[in-house]
C-alpha cells in the first residue's frame, strides 16, 4: 500500500526509516519532510493544517495509510477529517487526543477509572492558581494545559518561584497551552516511559524507555523536548509492565470506549516509578521524540502492517502478543542548536562526517539543505543513534558518531544514559 506520513522531526525520519523496511509498504511519501526523510521517501508539500489539501493528495495517490507523526495534527482533529473521508489513519480522533492535547482531560479520566498518578487541582485563572498552591508542599509542579511541545512543564522549588512561574503562564508565556494550569503534588522516584498500541479494543505492549528531558548534564538547566534516549528501560521491570499494563493502559483506553471516545493508535505513558508503584505523569497522543528514534532502531517487525491493524481495528489478528525487538539496547544523542530550548540559533553549518559504525544512524530533525548545504534549521537539530550490548555500549557508540560531526553552533549532552551506565558499572542491574 502507499503511505503518508506527516511530520518533518527527528520522530518522522525514525518512523521513516522504518515503514520504508516494511513489505507492507508500496510507496512512502512524507509531508512535509526534511532532508533525512527524504532519503527514504518522496517529500511532497502539504500543509497539514489544510484537511482538504490533505485529503485530495491520498484520493489522488491512492494513499492506503496516512500516519500522522506529531501531535498537533491529531488535536486539530486531522485524523477525523480523514477517516471521514474514507482514509486509514494511524492517530486518535480529536476527541481521543485530549489524553495528550489536554492535562486537565487526562487528569479527571484517572480520578474517573482509579488510575494512578499525582493529586492535582485544575485552576483557570492566577488567582484560582495561586490559591490552590496552598494545598500543596515544595517543590511545586505547574503544567500548562495544552500542548507546549514538551516545554510547558515547571518545577518550582519556593512559593515565591511558583507565583512567578503561574504569572508567566497566564500572561502567555506557553501561548494559549497556559490558559489553564493544572497544579499536582510532587511526585518522587525515577521517570519511565511506556509504549503500547491499541485499535480501541485491543492493546499490544510495544516497548520501554527513557528520556533526558533537562537541557544540561546531569540533569540541570529548563526542561527541553527530550535531550536524548535509550531503549530498553530495565528499571521498568517485566513485573512492573504488567502493573503498567493493568493499572494504567487498560483502565485507560476501556473508560475511553466507554465515554464514546475510543483511542486508537500510540499510547505513550510518561511514568513515576514511586516506592508504592508506578504512576502515571502523562500521556502522549504519539511516539515520543527522541524515544521513537531508538524504538525504531531496535524493532524488528513489519511497523506498516501494525500501524495498518490499528487504522482498521483489527489489531487481534496481530501473529504474536507483542511485537518483536533486538535483544539488545539503542541510545540516541540529540545534538541541538545553541539557544536551545531558547531561542535557537538557525542556519549553522552541518557535516555528518563519516563513514559511520553500521550500528549508527543519524536521524535528521530541525535540518534543511541551503544550496546544497546542509544547515540547522531548528532547536533539537540530529538524534545520533546506537545500538549495542549494553547501554554503556551504545553510549560509548553513539559519542562516537557525535565526536566525528561536524557542528560548530551546536551542543548536545555528554552524559545520556548516564543512571544506567551507572548501574551497569556497579552490577546493580
Amino acid at each position: 500500500m502507499n503511505i503518508l506520513l506527516l511530520g518533518s522531526g527527528g520522530r518522522e525520519h525514525a518512523l521513516a526509516w522504518k515503514l520504508a523496511q516494511s513489505p507492507a509498504c508500496t510507496r512512502l511519501y512524507a509531508a512535509p519532510g526534511n532532508p533525512g526523510i527524504a532519503e527514504e521517501a518522496e517529500c511532497v508539500a502539504l500543509e497539514v493544517t489544510d484537511h482538504s489539501a490533505v485529503i485530495a493528495f491520498c484520493a489522488g495517490n491512492a494513499i492506503g495509510l496516512v500516519v500522522v507523526g506529531p501531535e498537533a495534527p491529531l488535536v486539530d482533529g486531522l485524523s477525523d477529517s480523514l477517516r471521514a473521508a474514507g482514509v486509514p489513519v494511524f492517530g486518535p480522533s480529536q476527541a481521543a487526543a485530549q489524553l495528550e492535547g489536554s492535562k486537565g482531560f487526562t487528569k479527571d479520566l484517572c480520578a474517573r477509572a482509579g488510575i494512578p498518578t499525582a493529586g492535582y487541582v485544575r485552576t483557570s485563572s492566577l488567582e484560582e492558581a495561586r490559591a490552590a498552591l496552598t494545598r500543596f508542599s515544595p517543590p511545586y509542579v505547574l503544567k500548562a494545559d495544552g500542548l507546549a511541545a514538551g516545554k510547558g512543564v515547571v518545577i518550582a522549588e519556593t512559593l515565591a518561584d511558583a507565583e512567578a512561574a503561574l504569572a508567566d503562564m497566564f500572561a502567555g508565556a506557553f501561548g494559549g497551552a497556559g490558559a489553564q494550569v493544572v497544579i499536582e503534588e510532587f511526585m518522587q522516584g525515577e521517570e519511565a516511559s511506556f509504549f503500547a498500541l491499541t485499535d480501541g479494543t485491543t492493546i499490544v505492549p510495544f516497548g520501554s524507555a527513557q528520556d533526558h528531558k533537562r537541557v544540561g548534564d546531569g540533569d540541570t538547566g529548563p526542561n527541553t523536548g527530550g535531550m536524548g534516549a535509550y531503549s530498553p528501560a530495565p528499571v521498568l521491570t517485566a513485573e512492573l509492565q504488567a502493573r503498567v499494563m493493568a493499572e494504567i493502559i487498560e483502565p485507560t483506553v476501556r473508560t475511553m470506549r466507554e465515554d464514546g471516545v475510543p483511542y486508537s493508535g500510540v499510547l505513550f505513558a510518561g511514568l513515576m516509578l514511586t516506592a508504592e508503584g508506578p504512576k502515571l505523569i502523562e500521556y502522549n497522543a504519539r511516539f515520543g521524540d527522541p524515544e521513537c528514534q531508538v524504538l525504531m532502531m531496535l524493532l524488528r517487525d513489519n511497523l506498516a502492517h501494525m500501524m495498518w491493524l490499528c487504522a482498521t481495528g483489527a489489531l487481534d489478528e496481530l501473529d504474536e502478543e507483542s511485537p518483536e525487538f533486538e535483544a539488545c539496547t539503542a541510545l540516541t544523542v540529540v545534538m541541538a542548536a545553541n539557544g536551545y530550548p531558547g531561542s535557537p540559533d538557525k542556519g549553522g553549518a552541518i557535516n555528518l562526517g563519516g563513514p559511520h559504525h553500521d550500528l549508527v544512524k543519524i536521524f535528521h530533525a530541525g535540518t534543511a539543505l541551503v544550496d546544497g548545504a546542509l544547515v540547522a534549521s531548528g532547536g533539537r537539530v540530529l538524534a545520533v543513534t546506537a545500538t549495542g550490548a549494553s547501554v554503556t555500549e551504545a553510549q560509548a557508540r553513539a559519542y562516537a558518531a557525535v565526536d566525528a560531526i561536524s557542528f560548530p553552533s551546536g551542543f548536545c549532552r555528554r552524559d545520556i544514559g548516564w543512571r544506567e551506565v551507572a548501574r551497569e558499572q556497579s552490577g546493580e542491574i
